[in-house]
C-alpha cells in the first residue's frame, strides 16, 4: 500500500484554510498511472484558461497504490463552459449538474467547484430535515473542499506542477488509515444520510478504521436513512454488496444499525433461530459471492437478493401453510408479500424481482424426484440458479444433503440413467426406500454459481 512522505510545503491564502502542497517528490502519483483521456481533459481545460484538478477516489486510490476505476475532474468552469470546450460532452443531473466528456466507452466526469451556499436559493434546496435536494452553487477550490465528504476523498492532483493539494489533513488520514468526515459528522449525515453507507463501503474497501466522531454520529443517525428514496438506496445497496466485500459490509451495516433500514424483514428473521440454530444461508451466500468476485467470476444481483429475502419468504410461507394453504401457493403468496414490502425500502427493478421469484418458486419443485417432473424442471430457464440455491440450502442444513446430491447426479446423467433414477417405487412399501436408493451415489459437490 502506497504511503506519502510526512514533510510538506505549507502555504496560506487570505480568507482560506491552511493548505498543504505535496510536491511531486513527496507523493507516489505518476502521470503514467492516469488515464490518457483524463489527461486530455485536464490539459484542455487549463489551455482554455480554467483551473482543473483530479479529485476524489481516483487520487485516493493512486496514493494507495491501487488502479482507479474511473477518473473525476473538478474545475472552475461551469457546466455550460465545459460543454463549449468539449464537443463530446453531455450535461447530466439536476441535484448536481455534471459534465460527462465521452471518449468511446470511457467517460470523464467533470464537476464545477461547489460554493459555500450560505444563503439558500433556487440553486441550493434543503428539506425540513436538512437534507440537500439540490446543490448547484458554484465557488472556488477553497470552498469546494468543504463540500466533500471524507478527508481522504478531498485531495486535489494539480496537473500544472504534479502536486497534491490538501486542505483538510487527508494525507495524514491516508497515513493512519482513518476514515474521517469533513466538518461536523452529525450535520454532514443530515445533509445526505447516504454518506453513512459510503462510510461503510470505504472503510471496508480500504481497510480503514472509522473516526470515533463518525462512528458516534452513525449510531445516532441511522434512522435518517429511511428518508432516502428507495430507488437510490437500491443503487447504493448494489455498490455495497457486489464489490467483493459483501460479508464484511453486512457485518458493519448491522453494527451501525443501517442494515435494518435496508432490509427490515431480513433483520427481523435473523433475530430468530431455526430448530435451535442461527439462520446461516445469507452468510454463506455472501461468502460465496466474495469468493466468486475474488476469482474474477460474475455475481448476479437477483441471486444475492433472493438469499437476502429467503428467510422472510420461508417464514411467511410456513405461516400460510399452517393455515391450510398448499405449499406451492403459500410460497407464491409469501414471495409477493415480501417483495411488495421490500421495494418500499430498496426499489429493485421488476426484472430482478421476477428472477428472484422464479428461484424461490423452484425450491419446492426439487422435492419431486419421480416421474416426468425432474425432466421438465431441468429444462426451466432458471434451473441452474434454482439448483445453486438448493446447494446453499443444503450447505446450511435447511434441506437434506441427499436431495442436492440427487439433483447433482441427475443433471449429469444420460437419458437412460435419468429414466432409472426417476422410476416411481412399485409398491407403497418401497415408497420410502425408493428415494434412498436413488441417493446411493454422492454427486460431486460444487460451489454455488449464481448464474442461470
Amino acid at each position: 500500500m502506497g504511503r506519502v512522505e510526512a514533510s510538506v510545503k505549507t502555504e496560506t491564502e487570505p480568507g482560506a484554510a491552511k493548505v498543504k502542497i505535496y510536491s511531486r517528490a513527496q507523493h507516489n502519483i505518476s502521470r503514467s498511472q492516469i488515464s490518457e483521456n483524463a489527461l486530455k481533459v485536464l490539459y484542455r481545460l487549463q489551455g482554455e484558461g480554467y483551473e482543473a484538478y483530479l479529485v476524489g477516489g481516483c487520487v485516493r486510490d493512486l496514493l494507495l497504490g491501487r488502479e482507479p476505476k474511473d477518473f473525476d475532474v473538478v474545475t472552475n468552469a461551469d457546466p455550460d463552459q465545459v460543454r463549449k470546450v468539449f464537443r463530446n460532452c453531455r450535461l447530466i443531473g439536476r441535484r448536481f449538474r455534471l459534465a460527462h466528456v465521452h471518449f468511446g466507452r470511457e467517460i470523464i466526469e467533470v464537476a464545477t467547484f461547489r460554493g459555500a451556499g450560505e444563503e439558500q436559493n433556487d440553486n441550493q434546496v434543503l428539506n425540513k430535515e436538512g437534507r440537500l435536494l439540490r446543490d448547484n452553487v458554484y465557488g472556488t477550490i477553497e470552498e469546494d473542499v468543504w463540500r466533500r465528504d471524507f478527508t481522504v476523498n478531498a485531495l486535489y492532483y494539480n496537473i500544472r506542477d504534479f502536486s497534491v493539494v490538501d486542505y483538510v489533513g487527508g494525507m495524514t488520514d491516508h497515513q493512519t488509515g482513518t476514515l474521517k468526515l469533513i466538518g461536523d459528522p452529525d450535520m454532514r449525515f443530515r445533509e445526505d444520510p447516504v454518506r453513512m453507507l459510503r462510510a461503510v463501503r470505504f472503510a471496508v474497501k480500504l481497510g480503514f478504521k472509522m473516526d470515533p466522531d463518525c462512528e458516534k454520529a452513525m449510531h445516532n443517525d441511522a434512522p435518517l436513512l429511511a428518508s432516502i428514496p428507495s430507488a437510490r438506496l437500491y443503487d447504493e445497496m448494489i455498490k455495497l454488496f457486489l464489490s467483493g466485500y459483501a460479508l464484511q459490509t453486512f457485518e458493519m451495516l448491522r453494527h451501525y444499525g443501517l442494515f435494518q433500514v435496508l432490509f427490515p424483514a431480513t433483520e427481523t428473521s435473523l433475530s430468530t433461530e431455526e430448530n435451535g440454530f442461527p439462520r446461516l444461508l445469507l452468510i454463506k451466500a455472501l461468502e460465496n459471492s466474495d469468493n466468486r468476485i475474488a476469482e474474477g467470476k460474475t455475481v448476479t444481483a437477483y441471486f444475492l437478493l433472493a438469499a437476502f429475502l429467503w428467510e422472510p419468504v420461508q417464514m411467511l410461507a410456513k405461516q400460510k401453510m399452517a393455515r391450510g394453504e398448499i405449499e406451492f401457493i403459500a410460497y407464491q403468496d409469501a414471495a409477493s408479500e415480501v417483495i411488495s414490502r421490500q421495494v418500499k425500502s430498496t426499489a429493485m427493478p421488476r426484472h430482478i424481482s421476477m428472477a428472484m421469484r422464479e428461484v424461490w418458486s423452484l425450491q419446492p419443485k426439487f422435492n419431486a424426484c419421480t416421474g416426468s417432473k425432474p425432466s421438465r424442471l431441468i429444462g426451466h430457464p432458471r434451473f441452474r440458479a434454482g439448483y445453486d440455491f438448493l446447494l446453499l440450502r443444503s450447505e446450511t442444513g435447511t434441506v437434506e444433503p441427499e436431495l442436492a446430491e440427487w439433483w447433482g447426479k441427475y443433471q449429469n446423467a444420460n437419458e437412460n440413467e435419468q429414466r432409472k433414477m426417476t422410476q416411481p417405487p412399485r409398491n407403497s412399501a418401497a415408497k420410502n426406500s425408493g428415494r434412498k436408493r436413488s441417493y446411493h451415489r454422492k454427486a460431486k459437490s460444487s460451489t454455488p454459481n449464481p448464474e442461470s
